[in-house]
């Protein structure tokens, strides 16, 4: 018999005031102290919220999915 292997996927939106990669690690950071075995990630939208007096970016955000196993 084969061995199977289950995976749970979770979206989460991770916001900086510093970068996209912050933002990301700041979702993947936050999902860490209640998942457990995240084992990768996947950015799936990067956005940003901008200033309109200054035309410049003001937030950050990343949607990232990330993959945990499933525990028995």
């Amino acid at each position: 018999m084969k061995s199977m292997s289950l995976a749970n996927i979770v979206e989460l939106i991770g916001s900086s005031d510093k970068n996209w990669e912050d933002a990301a690690q700041v979702a993947i950071t936050e999902a860490a102290k209640t998942i457990h075995g995240i084992r990768g990630v996947e950015v799936t939208d990067l956005t940003a919220r901008i200033d309109s007096k200054t035309s410049k970016i003001v937030e950050y955000r990343a949607c990232v999915k990330l993959s945990f196993g499933v525990e028995r």
